[in-house]
């Protein structure tokens, strides 16, 4: 409920503590937050700039708001104070700082926001049927934004069960962009309603509602002897494909998302890398450190927990992705590669496999090692998950304005520029595009 003075009661002043409460003024979306047990209110815009994730999943590190995705760091004027993928040296750009309201105050019993100036000083006294303004809806970014039912997305291969759920006679009801499909196995594969084809690869079956302009993903690891194969059960994500593709393809959130996982806190900083792009989609090698909690060589002290390995990303429009990690001091390496099959407007459902080798001159990774890398990536992949859920609903914003990029984010503005081929320029999101990706903005 807002007044003519142009202050709004948002909340009860008894309810704000150093947990980001989410608030509405004048039509604005905020998160109220003490960022010291029993300090003064401060007010901050609701989501932070960088990936949209709203603040109210943030929390309060020594005194400054904390994004839990990339742990950029705001003061309680709004300034970016830390942007950890720069390093120490790095200098937050300035559209990095959130637009704080004009003033804050806590009166009455309530916390009062007045979003632009005002002449009046002071909030009035409430009346009392004073009541906080519901939250309102996140406003829509200025360009495209892609969803799970866009029509672009007729046009590729899907992946719609693992090959082991369609068994020999047996038929399966699958849900694909926003339709259900019954699929058949006799002796060939068949889908119903008819749509362009259906088969099997990667372990997975696949369909494609019309003709494909996709390319499809392939990596010399598949069918190698040399590795060991585990697979994830699938898991479902509320929010969307492209949403979760960015997430999966990030590379400065480690140390903050799976810090109780595998990601390295005291190196946060992403060195500049290279995207390059290929038919399809693009590829990334970059290294970085993590903490190699599945090697066997750590429990028995022959090697550091903290070690150095060599990330490799492939992408293939639109939401087929693989992870290569090769690990510096160990020599093994796991392969995950994770297909997306976008349901519903608000379901996702998501495939993992892990290709395992133990390094040269080294047997194949055991029965036991195989398990417990599958319940270690399981363990990742709900971490990933969890921050999807914060945004669902909102897909994935293509237009490079409407969020803010930095050097760590090549491969997320790569994304965004094949899938924005998608949806534009059909006829050529099948083949490599040459792109530039701004370092800072």
């Amino acid at each position: 409920m807002g007044t003519s003075t142009g202050w709004y009661p948002v909340a009860r002043a008894a309810e704000v503590g150093t947990k980001p409460l989410p608030v509405g003024a004048g039509g604005r979306a905020y998160v109220l937050v003490r960022l010291r047990p029993g300090a003064e209110v401060s007010a901050f815009p609701a989501r932070c700039p960088h990936r949209l994730v709203p603040l109210s999943a943030a929390t309060v590190v020594d005194g400054r708001l904390t994004c839990p995705y990339h742990g950029w760091q705001y003061d309680g004027e709004g300034r970016c104070v830390s942007l950890p993928s720069l390093g120490p040296d790095g200098t937050a750009p300035p559209r990095a700082d959130l637009p704080v309201p004009w003033a804050v105050e806590e009166r009455h019993g309530w916390v009062w926001l007045a979003p632009e100036r005002t002449a009046v000083p002071a909030p009035p006294r409430p009346a009392a049927d004073t009541a906080p303004e519901p939250l309102p809806a996140p406003p829509a970014p200025d360009g495209p934004v892609l969803g799970n039912l866009d029509p672009a997305l007729e046009s590729a291969w899907h992946p719609v069960a693992l090959s082991g759920e369609l068994r020999p006679g047996g038929w399966l009801q699958v849900r694909l962009l926003g339709r259900t499909w019954t699929l058949r196995r006799t002796d060939r594969l068949e889908v119903d309603p008819p749509a362009f084809g259906v088969r099997e690869r990667l372990g997975v079956v696949w369909l494609a509602p019309a003709e494909p302009r996709d390319v499809p993903l392939e990596f010399p690891e598949d069918g190698d002897r040399r590795f060991v194969t585990g697979w994830l059960p699938p898991l479902r994500s509320a929010g969307t494909a492209g949403v979760l593709a960015d997430v999966l393809l990030d590379v400065a959130h480690g140390p903050f998302l799976h810090a109780r996982t595998s990601g390295a806190a005291d190196h946060p900083e992403v060195p500049a890398y290279d995207v390059e792009p290929e038919a399809g989609g693009f590829r990334s090698v970059h290294e970085q450190w993590f903490d190699a909690v599945t090697d066997p060589g750590v429990a028995t002290g022959e090697r550091p927990l903290r070690q150095r390995r060599r990330a490799t990303h492939v992408y293939r429009a639109p939401f087929q992705l693989l992870l290569r990690l090769e690990s510096l001091d160990s020599g093994a390496v796991t392969v995950v590669q994770s297909l997306l099959q976008p349901e519903d407007a608000d379901s996702t459902r998501v495939y993992t496999r892990l290709l395992l080798s133990s390094g040269p001159g080294h047997p194949l990774p055991a029965p036991a090692d195989v398990e417990r890398e599958v319940a270690f990536r399981q363990r990742v992949l709900e971490e990933d998950l969890a921050l999807v859920e914060h945004v669902a609903g909102l897909g994935l914003p293509l237009g490079v304005r409407d969020e803010l990029h930095v050097r760590a984010d090549r491969l997320g503005v790569a994304l965004r520029r094949v899938l924005c081929d998608v949806l534009v320029s059909a006829p050529r999101w099948d083949r490599g595009a040459a792109w530039r990706t701004p370092s800072s903005s």
